[in-house]
């Protein structure tokens, strides 16, 4: 736990744009439970010994003077005098978890080396230094990415994994005393060094904006464990990653400069359950700043009136780290907030432990369908730079099923890749597909993705690197059908049979309590968890607000439990978001064991909470209501939604705004013309891939088991159109919605198995 010196903030002053919600400080039973969480997080191996930790220092002194030794080379190489050759200076700075404190074994490093003005990105560092390196010993897996949005070297060095980015400054000599924090440094910087630079200026913010930075740093490290066993720790397939974790656990430090990690735990899932995005989270104000770079601001830049869960940067130009979150992503996170923010008041009545927390998410038992993306190469430096455009490029495949089905068909990307050591220079991805929750789906209704998936590979197939052997196949998969690869230890386990209706795999009995019906739905094991309108508006968005009072207060129509407000302008003006997102959800997973598809629809009851009208006053500060402690932090949050930032969503131009994908983004060649190579051209009519889905009638026993007596089944292939109306997938009209899962392998004399 913290001590004194670890702090940024003397008595009384406030770190954030508002308020702390609560000043107090830890009780006894916070200090016992924050020592069980350190010792927790020590025990599953997340902290390095100390011979890494030196083995660490020593890797950045040496690259230190590497880079030292590089910029001299360069200087003498381009005809400075030798005084200037002596001056010439490069430094490395780190960020990232590094930086951070947070990182654990075997973890990468991001580093940054600073040079000076005559020492070029291109040529340089990509030429010289990049030499230099491939000819020391200790250096092995140099993997240069040039054309990267943030142009990286990737190699390790003694076994120590590094990602190396370079800044060029308008400096002719860089001093050892840099201060990279000034904001004068990013004068007549190129975009890729403003870039380069960002990762580093805001790590060290992130710092100054804490007030304990020990507290700070063991509840980020819980926070990436948990997202990372739950399968939400990605940036590229989605979710968010190791900055947007660092900046969420960042504000409810600010809000809570006094707890310990067992509370800020607590309290960062309460308040990101009410959280009602896409109200952006920030650490300060965003300024403009003098050098004229754009900085998010959805009033001025239409681009930011998409992003669906804006967590602002807090270092200048000010961005927002999270554009790549979907609403179906969205939609998962939310989902696990809300179980985050259960158990952790089950921990509170001591009704389970940090273990439950953890539980790793039952990815492969969650759904019954899936898709299944395969992803070979020639070989293994191929597979690599093939395998990160490709994964890169997965986002926009969960955009476009989810634009193309009109936001009914919802996918659930999984964060990882997966390998068979059976079949060299191969990898392959998976994605969750349901029907969205609470739609009861009409009998004979289809979505059909197939020239979704083929548009997809299409673009995917535009990669400017292309080689022969580079493949994807995209293939639909049911849950006992998946490889046995993907499970730990290649073994597949055995199906459970579990009492009660959709009973999620993970919520068993917590550790030896007995089942309480005190306990929160998600715990108890015999019954399934059901989230009605209200708690998907708390998750999601608030319903509609009625209107404005005559003295200027909001009223809400049918505020649901635990929901915040909508956001406002001042005591008068009020805009709501342009798409509301109020779906019923029910529990993915408890779905997913017997109907993924074809759901009944959710149960409408409110949890035992009034769903009357609530007139709050936004002026009114939350200490001065007599309220119960959870209320008053509802306040406290319902006024952190105020401010000039509103963000309207409007899902038809997200697919077209968020194609723009700074990742990777300059490898892919789009053109009219046909995919590159003619594996690629043939990989529809081999009959890699038809995607449809479709949902019948169920017949037999197994329709006792849905309210709805209809389950999805697979299309017999003779009912399918011909393998050549595929041809014009890009430039044909999308077809009447059909889900209908199928292979076109019968279609071409292969044979399937089902």
């Amino acid at each position: 736990m913290a001590g004194p010196g670890f702090g940024n903030q003397s008595s009384g002053q406030r770190l954030g744009i508002t308020e702390p919600i609560s000043w107090s400080g830890p009780t006894e039973y916070d200090m016992i439970k924050t020592r069980e969480l350190e010792k927790f997080l020590a025990d599953v191996g997340l902290y390095e010994s100390q011979e890494e930790a030196i083995s660490r220092e020593e890797v950045l002194g040496r690259l230190d003077q590497i880079v030292k030794t590089w910029v001299k080379n360069v200087s003498r190489a381009k005809g400075l005098n030798e005084q200037l050759v002596q001056e010439a200076n490069a430094k490395i700075f780190t960020f990232g978890s590094y930086r951070l404190g947070v990182h654990g074994p075997g973890a990468d490093i991001d580093t940054l080396c600073v040079g000076p003005r005559h020492a070029t990105r291109d040529d340089d560092f990509f030429g010289e230094l990049q030499r230099m390196l491939s000819e020391m010993p200790e250096v092995s897996e140099l993997h240069p990415v040039p054309d990267a949005h943030v142009p990286v070297l990737k190699f390790k060095f003694s076994g120590i994994s590094i990602d190396l980015l370079y800044a060029k400054l308008s400096l002719w000599v860089i001093p050892e005393d840099l201060d990279i924090s000034q904001e004068s440094i990013l004068q007549n910087a190129d975009e890729q060094t403003v870039r380069s630079l960002n990762g580093c200026r805001v790590t060290d913010q992130i710092l100054r904006l804490v007030p304990n930075i020990q507290n700070f740093r063991t509840t980020l490290r819980c926070m990436r464990y948990w997202a990372k066993r739950r399968g939400v720790y990605s940036n590229v397939a989605g979710f968010l990653g190791g900055i947007n974790w660092a900046l969420l656990v960042a504000r409810i430090c600010q809000l809570y400069p006094n707890a310990l990690p067992n509370m800020l735990v607590s309290r960062f899932f309460r308040v990101y359950t009410q959280w009602r995005w896409p109200n952006p989270v920030m650490l300060c104000e965003i300024e403009d700043g003098s050098l004229g770079l754009p900085v998010w601001d959805p009033r001025r830049n239409p681009k930011d009136r998409f992003h669906l869960m804006p967590i602002i940067t807090p270092a200048y130009p000010c961005m927002n780290s999270s554009y790549n979150v979907s609403s179906s992503t969205l939609r998962i996170m939310t989902n696990e907030f809300q179980r985050g923010n259960e158990i952790c008041e089950a921990m509170d009545a001591n009704k389970c432990n940090w273990d439950k927390l953890f539980e790793l998410y039952p990815f492969f038992e969650a759904y019954k369908n899936y898709l299944q993306i395969d992803v070979t190469a020639a070989n293994a430096a191929d597979l690599m730079n093939w395998k990160g455009w490709v994964e890169s490029r997965l986002r926009q495949l969960t955009l476009k099923i989810e634009r193309h089905t009109l936001n009914m068909l919802q996918c659930h990307p999984h964060p990882g890749d997966f390998s068979d050591k059976s079949r060299p220079f191969y990898c392959c991805y998976f994605m969750g597909l349901q029907r969205k929750q609470g739609v009861a789906a009409n009998e004979g209704e289809q979505f059909d993705i197939r020239l979704t998936v083929e548009e997809f590979k299409h673009a995917v197939g535009m990669y400017n690197t292309w080689k022969p052997g580079m493949e994807i196949r995209v293939c639909h998969v049911k849950r006992r059908s998946i490889p046995a690869f993907v499970f730990p230890s290649g073994v597949r386990p055995r199906p459970t049979k579990v009492a009660g209706e959709g009973r999620r795999p993970s919520q068993t009995k917590v550790s030896s309590h007995t089942e309480d019906s005190s306990l929160p739905k998600a715990l108890n094991g015999g019954s399934k968890r059901k989230r009605d309108d209200t708690d998907t508006a708390t998750s999601l968005n608030a319903k509609r607000i009625a209107g404005v009072g005559e003295s200027g207060e909001l009223v809400h129509e049918g505020r649901p439990s635990g929901c915040i407000g909508t956001s406002y302008l001042g005591n008068a003006s009020l805009e709501t978001p342009g798409k509301i997102f109020n779906e019923k959800v029910e529990d993915n997973m408890g779905n997913g064991l017997e109907n993924p598809i074809c759901l009944p629809q959710a149960s409408s009851q409110n949890g035992g909470e009034s769903d009357a009208s609530l007139r709050l006053d936004p002026s009114t500060p939350a200490d001065s209501i007599s309220l119960s402690s959870k209320e008053a932090e509802k306040l406290a949050i319902e006024k952190m939604m105020s401010g000039p930032y509103v963000a309207h969503q409007t899902f038809p131009q997200e697919l077209d705004e968020l194609e723009d994908d700074p990742e990777y983004k300059n490898q892919g060649k789009i053109t009219g013309g046909s995919m590159k190579g003619s594996s690629m051209e043939s990989s529809a009519t081999k009959g890699s891939l038809i995607v449809s889905l479709t949902t019948s009638t169920a017949a037999g026993s197994r329709s006792s088991l849905q309210s709805s007596g209809k389950l999805e089944e697979l299309e017999p292939p003779e009912l399918l159109p011909p393998a050549s109306s595929l041809n014009s997938a890009t430039s044909a009209p999308k077809p009447v919605l059909r889900f209908n899962f199928t292979s076109l392998a019968k279609a071409t004399g292969e044979s399937t198995k089902t």
